[in-house]
């Protein structure tokens, strides 16, 4: 057990680390050549974070954990909204807008629930995922169509720097990262779970869930501490939608995912989810303190259920 802990440890450091190389040297890349803060935004940044989600989940597609694959997504974006958003809001109020409810908010809920529709056909399969590549490709068209400045800000740890031949090679090392990290969480969860006698979709929706959304804790916290809040409902809205609409539904086009009874619970207290997040941005225009303490205790009772069956 305590081999699999540190072998746990170590794949979620490479998954951070991985993604945090992929945005930095892909982001000065970019912009080296002219590519627009728009798609940095959302392509390059979207993709480092959203990474190791990739990486595990088809990981443990091929090889035959379909629990492990689909909990990895599906806890993945329980913890952004609840945990994570929640986190940020305690830590300070988080100013809400029309568009983010609206919007992506509504299309995050919409995408949730058509993937649980379809869920109790028993399989999530390629004609399906191709429909959510094609939402993604979609929706990123019209968001360039609209020049709308979402990942416009310039990251901090690429401000005032140049891209360099060495960029290529952090870039190619953070995907040999992620990919060395993915595998080795997959197999160290898979051995978790059997020795506590717990199924592979609890360590999924939990702790491989939680490794696997490092990125995106690390981002908001320091994005919060340098006083960029509003920054946070977009980043962790979009990185929700990009995880089923990107992730999930380039893996269902590799490899058709079977829907268990325990993956159709995850998804319904994560249509929940999505629904009672709506409701408290549109309330006031904002997420006060209390009500990230409730998104908090929530994933806290969904983790405590999970661990409990």
């Amino acid at each position: 057990m305590f081999i699999d802990i540190v072998t746990f440890s170590v794949s979620a450091l490479l998954l951070w680390f991985g993604a945090n190389w992929i945005v930095t040297s892909a982001a000065l890349i970019a912009r080296k050549y002219n590519v627009s803060e728009l798609v940095i935004g959302l392509t390059i940044v979207a993709l480092g974070t959203s990474a190791p989600e990739f990486l595990v989940t088809v990981n443990a597609a091929f090889r035959g954990q379909n629990d492990i694959s689909l909990s990895n997504v599906v806890g993945s974006n329980i913890f952004n909204l609840g945990f994570i958003l929640g986190l940020m809001a305690v830590i300070k109020p988080l100013v809400s807008n029309r568009t983010i409810v609206y919007r992506d908010g509504l299309l995050l809920f919409l995408t949730t629930a058509g993937i649980l529709a379809v869920s109790f056909t028993g399989v999530l399969g390629r004609v399906f995922g191709a429909c959510l590549v094609a939402l993604l490709i979609g929706y990123l068209a019209y968001l360039g169509m609209k020049r709308e400045p979402v990942g416009g800000e310039e990251l901090e740890e690429t401000r005032g720097k140049t891209a360099t031949w060495r960029d290529g090679i952090w870039l190619v090392a953070g995907f040999v990262a992620i990919a060395a990290g993915g595998d080795l969480m997959v197999t160290a969860a898979t051995s978790i779970a059997s020795k506590l006698g717990v199924s592979s979709w609890v360590i999924g929706v939990t702790i491989v869930a939680a490794g696997t959304s490092l990125p995106e804790l690390v981002t908001c916290l320091a994005a919060s501490i340098r006083g960029k809040n509003e920054m946070l409902l977009g980043n962790l809205i979009g990185s929700d939608f990009f995880n089923f609409a990107g992730v999930l539904g380039l893996t269902c086009l590799l490899k058709p995912l079977p829907v268990s009874p325990e993956a159709l619970s995850g998804l319904i207290v994560l249509v929940g989810m999505v629904a009672l997040v709506l409701v408290i941005l549109r309330t006031g225009w904002k997420v006060r303190r209390w009500e990230g303490a409730l998104l908090i205790a929530v994933n806290l009772v969904r983790w405590a259920h999970d661990f409990m069956q």
